[in-house]
């Protein structure tokens, strides 16, 4: 590729009274622009992810980046979005103004602030990243899409839920180390394998410890191409990235086969010359339990209908063969939807220079893969990450 991410910066997630957009975009903005040593007037252009879809009452954000330091006026500024998978979106837009040599230095922000809107809105926003004709009424929100998902996969494979207990319980434990997450406690498998009263069904067989948090939070990339790169104090190069976008009624599709997690992650793969076997680690988009067992075949990790033992044999966990979310994921971290993309990239980043938090960083991180999704399974993004100093 021709671009390495050379600068980054990451707020906690949680809930925030006393931020906003605003606060949250101009904060990281300024701090990656610090870790990097860049000045905002070197920067060529701004892309900001933020799903909102009524979550914040200010719409149009693109400009709030300006908002950071005087020098960023009138420079060219974006806001993209495409579901949970915004801040991935971002980072590839601003892969693709480096490649094609319309800027050398790009600054992508992620942010979202969700838990100002009452509940019963929140679920409604949530909603939006489904298919209204078909899942308006789905009781539960977007809970209730992918409680209609493990239903299936349960029907189809048998009952999962101590597959999906011990997902909960590895990323809650890994989400421990990270000073960023929103919620550090270790639950253990039996409290998120049992249904209680702190631990309710929500939507099908899906617990509240199934389902990621709601949440405040930014991040930020600086990105440069290969030339500024070698100037810079670190480089994490994009080895190869994919996006793979699919139809967005799940009638259209077999929603247990995550084709376009499939499709994305192949395409990756094959550009970066790797097998999933080669790489270190992985951060996978666990919106719900039953989201990242899914993709543990669609990836290729195991065949359809196996995903159970990946986490059962414990290959998934931060000393298993294949790591799966040391930052502790959606489920620990928090999700401000359009932050999450651009933080699995800071998060990744981070593990592959050697400075992720003590306990967090993982030994000889050498190689990287990212998925972050968008709705179930319909905005597919891969990137691959290598230290290239």
């Amino acid at each position: 590729m021709t671009a390495s991410i050379v600068g980054w910066a990451h707020t906690p997630f949680g809930k925030f009274d006393t931020e906003t957009v605003e606060s949250l975009v101009t904060r990281v903005a300024n701090e990656a622009l610090a870790d990097a040593g860049i000045a905002a007037s070197d920067v060529d252009e701004i892309v900001l992810g933020h799903f909102n879809a009524g979550f914040s009452p200010q719409d149009f954000t693109a400009s709030l980046v300006l908002q950071a330091d005087p020098q960023l006026r009138f420079k060219p500024a974006t806001r993209v979005e495409n579901a949970c998978a915004t801040g991935s979106a971002a980072v590839h837009q601003g892969l693709r103004a480096i490649a094609a040599g319309a800027a050398r230095i790009v600054l992508v922000v992620g942010v979202e602030q969700m838990t100002r809107t009452p509940g019963p809105e929140i679920g409604k926003n949530l909603l939006k990243a489904s298919y209204l004709p078909e899942d308006g009424d789905t009781v539960g929100g977007f809970a209730g899409v992918f409680g209609k998902i493990a239903s299936s996969y349960f029907q189809k494979y048998g009952d999962q839920s101590d597959a999906l207990a011990l997902i909960a319980a590895k990323n809650h434990k890994n989400g421990v180390a990270n000073p960023f997450a929103q919620m550090r406690k270790d639950f253990g498998f039996e409290f998120c394998r049992a249904e209680s009263e702190k631990n309710p069904y929500v939507a099908g067989p899906l617990k509240r410890t199934d389902c990621s948090l709601v949440s405040d939070g930014a991040a930020a990339l600086v990105l440069a191409d290969a030339e500024t790169a070698k100037g810079m104090s670190k480089s994490i190069g994009f080895r190869a990235t994919a996006h793979a976008q699919d139809f967005l009624p799940m009638s259209k599709r077999d929603i247990l086969q995550f084709e376009g997690c499939t499709v994305a992650w192949q395409r990756a793969l094959e550009k970066a010359g790797v097998a999933l076997t080669d790489l270190s680690f992985i951060e996978t988009h666990d919106c719900f339990t039953v989201a990242e067992l899914i993709e543990y075949e669609a990836m290729g990790l195991t065949p359809k209908g196996q995903g159970a033992r990946a986490i059962k044999e414990g290959w998934t966990l931060k000393d298993g063969k294949l790591p799966v979310n040391p930052s502790g994921g959606l489920k620990a971290k928090g999700h401000p939807i359009g932050a999450t993309g651009v933080s699995m990239h800071v998060m990744t980043a981070m593990q592959l220079a050697g400075q992720a938090p003590e306990g967090m960083q993982l030994k000889n991180a050498k190689l990287g893969g990212i998925f972050n999704m968008g709705g179930a399974a319909v905005a597919n993004y891969v990137s691959v990450l290598e230290p290239l100093k």
